[in-house]
């Protein structure tokens, strides 16, 4: 069987993250963590469609309304990059964000865990 080349998958462009009030992740996301709004459009009964993103990345956060059987508070696996770990986690715990400890182990990149206001666990990871 011969498929067209322009078939199959051939990248990422957004992953959900769950919330509870898409204005308040919004501000989250943009005021303390620093990305930019790519697309912020309403999509009827007063949801939107809201996705951001660091100012280099290709790929977005969807900002999606969380519901019974997709809830907010939880592990998204989701990892941030940047250039100073150390300086990053300082940042976002001067705003107040709930961040672990810088964990350090040989050969791998310092990273720390966060949570936003949803409880929602993403990850920094400093770029080697």
């Amino acid at each position: 069987m011969q498929t067209s080349q322009a078939a199959g998958i051939i990248g990422i462009h957004t992953v959900g993250v769950r919330v509870s009030d898409q204005a308040r992740a919004l501000r989250f996301y943009t005021e303390v963590l620093g990305l930019e709004t790519r697309l912020d459009r309403p999509t009827g009964g007063g949801v939107r469609w809201i996705e951001v993103a660091p100012v280099a990345s290709s790929v977005t956060l969807a900002l999606e309304l969380a519901r019974d059987d997709a809830p907010s508070g939880v592990e998204t696996g989701i990892r941030l990059v940047t250039l100073d770990a150390e300086a990053e986690h300082v940042r976002l715990e001067s705003h107040g964000v709930d961040v672990g400890e810088v964990l350090r182990w040989p050969g791998v990149p310092p990273m720390f865990l966060f949570r936003d206001p949803d409880g929602n666990r993403l990850e920094i990871v400093q770029r080697e």
